[in-house]
């Protein structure tokens, strides 16, 4: 394999150039762009078992929040665009919580600087600069007659007060944005932007107010608990690391787009890279896609064994870093 990995290789290091250009070799299946247009190739193989599912259904069927937990790397956040793909709900929207969200964020955002220049040219129309964000968005659309999902990814991370200010929004499905609440009543209806698009709402006398509630996905890696009165409001799913046999099914899936035929050539090289991911997991936690990368390395010619290699792309993860 040595001599082979040579041959493959693309960047040399040396400082030398290439006569002509080099033809890159394809990215992975999930590493290429996934078009709007083409429902089918935006869809990601995604595989948990059937306990997980009956989960996920029961929070489909009660139109709760499903509060989804599991050490990273389990998919927790590949689950709410699986979910978005198969039921047909669009594009699934994503609120990435940091230290600094609040809910305001999520909601909209109104750009007052903005508005005062636009005031100042004689022009004043306050639509233009407020856009929902995507909790308003979720809240405000639907895609094709069908509420949207939404994906607030990592709640853990957030201020401690922030799941209780989700409570009232998540219940009543309904807000308001004070900026168009204080208009005259001549602009009791106002058309706002929304997330992710040029497209435009209506919003009357400042409240938004859902047609349906949306499907919405909570993730979190355990780092803290959620108050009662939040969790109580919850599904709650917790993700289990795949066993080798749900591993298969997983790289089978993700590697069908490009054909089988070199996988299943490679399967036994796939086998030992399988037991070598699990082996290593269990000593400090590794990511399933760390395998599926592994996977892609061996079958375009190089040996993820190889020490380098092994540390490069199966290093565990020890408290969601590098260790």
């Amino acid at each position: 394999m040595s001599g082979g990995r040579e041959q493959e290789r693309l960047f040399r290091g040396d400082g030398s150039t290439y006569d002509d250009a080099v033809p890159l070799p394809e990215p992975p299946p999930w590493r290429r762009p996934r078009p709007d247009h083409d429902p089918e190739r935006a869809r990601r193989p995604y595989l948990i078992g059937r306990e997980q599912v009956e989960v996920v259904n029961a929070a489909l069927r009660l139109r709760r929040p499903l509060l989804v937990t599991g050490a990273p790397g389990t998919g927790k956040s590949s689950l709410a665009h699986a979910v978005a793909g198969e039921l047909g709900l669009g594009r699934a929207l994503v609120w990435p919580v940091n230290t600094r969200a609040t809910l305001t964020d999520a909601l909209y955002r109104y750009d007052a600087i903005g508005r005062l220049r636009e005031k100042k040219d004689g022009a004043d129309d306050i639509g233009s600069f407020v856009r929902l964000g995507p909790l308003g968005t979720a809240l405000a659309t639907q895609h094709e007659g069908r509420p949207r999902l939404l994906l607030i990814d990592e709640l853990d991370k957030s201020d401690l007060d922030l799941p209780n200010d989700l409570l009232f929004v998540l219940e009543e499905g309904e807000f308001t944005i004070p900026e168009l609440v204080r208009l005259p009543a001549e602009q009791a209806e106002v058309a706002v932007h929304v997330e992710g698009s040029q497209d435009k709402v209506r919003v009357r006398h400042g409240t938004v107010r859902c047609q349906d509630f949306p499907v919405v996905v909570i993730t979190s890696n355990g780092d803290r608990e959620f108050p009662p009165a939040f969790l109580r409001r919850c599904i709650r799913l917790e993700l289990p690391q795949p066993r080798p046999a749900q591993l298969e099914a997983i790289i089978r899936a993700h590697f069908a787009q490009d054909g089988l035929e070199r996988l299943e050539t490679d399967w036994p090289r796939v086998e030992q890279l399988i037991r070598t991911f699990t082996d290593r997991r269990s000593l400090g936690g590794l990511a399933t896609d760390q395998l599926l990368h592994a996977i892609h390395l061996l079958l375009q010619g190089l040996d993820p064994d190889d020490e380098h290699l092994k540390e490069a792309v199966l290093r565990e993860l020890r408290d969601g870093g590098i260790r």
